[in-house]
């Protein structure tokens, strides 16, 4: 993102590695912007704690409350020291009305985020974790342009290790590396160092969409 942001530096906050920048269904007015370090995005299931993505330098979080004058939908905790610029209603309005390129970029911006954390938390409400990795494929292919595999096939190569599979399905690198060799030995995926092919996209979506209606059909009767 490639914004202007030099007249907001007054409105800079710094935190300190490990500190919370604000808590989970807590009030929210104001958005932030990355300026240096890196924040995680900490939601609880159940009473398990997870983590689910983790933001750099140019990335923004918490703009829902802004949109949607809803509570915080997860915690955000400095992984580093960091220094954010803090947007409330008041700056946020002077901010958009005075630069309506700006607005759109981040309107766009916006939109896009709002559905890639409804994704993955998509992923993490799965019980299954064999079904949690495999939502992380078809999340991924979701992403990609038809062209770069073999359509027909359903063939995909994911430039992803293990633990990057591991992160976004919400478990340790070791449980992500058994489950998939699980799948190696069905012959659905093949594990590689640095990246990982999967052999029929279409038939792990298949297998997620089994397993979410079992586990919705589960929920409805108990």
């Amino acid at each position: 993102m490639s914004l202007d942001l030099s007249l907001f530096e007054r409105f800079a906050k710094t935190y300190n590695a490990g500190q919370i920048i604000f808590c989970e269904y807590e009030p929210g007015d104001a958005f932030y912007l990355i300026q240096s370090g890196r924040v995680k995005i900490v939601k609880i299931f159940g009473n398990i704690e997870k983590t689910i993505d983790i933001l750099k330098p140019g990335e923004f979080f918490g703009e829902m409350a802004l949109l949607e004058n809803a509570p915080r939908s997860a915690s955000i905790v400095a992984l580093d020291d960091c220094k954010l610029l803090e947007f409330n209603r008041s700056n946020f309005e002077v901010l958009m009305t005075g630069n309506p390129q700006m607005a759109l970029k981040l309107l766009g911006l916006f939109a896009k985020r709002i559905y890639d954390q409804k994704r993955r938390f998509a992923i993490l409400t799965l019980s299954d974790e064999h079904a949690r990795v495999a939502d992380v494929f078809i999340m991924l292919a979701e992403g990609l342009e038809p062209v770069e595999e073999d359509p027909d096939t359903g063939k995909r190569m994911f430039n992803h290790s293990v633990a990057d599979i591991a992160h976004w399905a919400g478990m340790s690198p070791d449980r992500c590396r058994e489950i998939l060799n699980h799948f190696q030995e069905q012959s659905r995926v093949s594990v590689f160092q640095d990246r990982i092919e999967v052999t029929n996209i279409h038939d792990l979506t298949r297998f997620v969409s089994s397993r979410r209606k079992l586990q919705e059909n589960q929920e409805s009767q108990g």
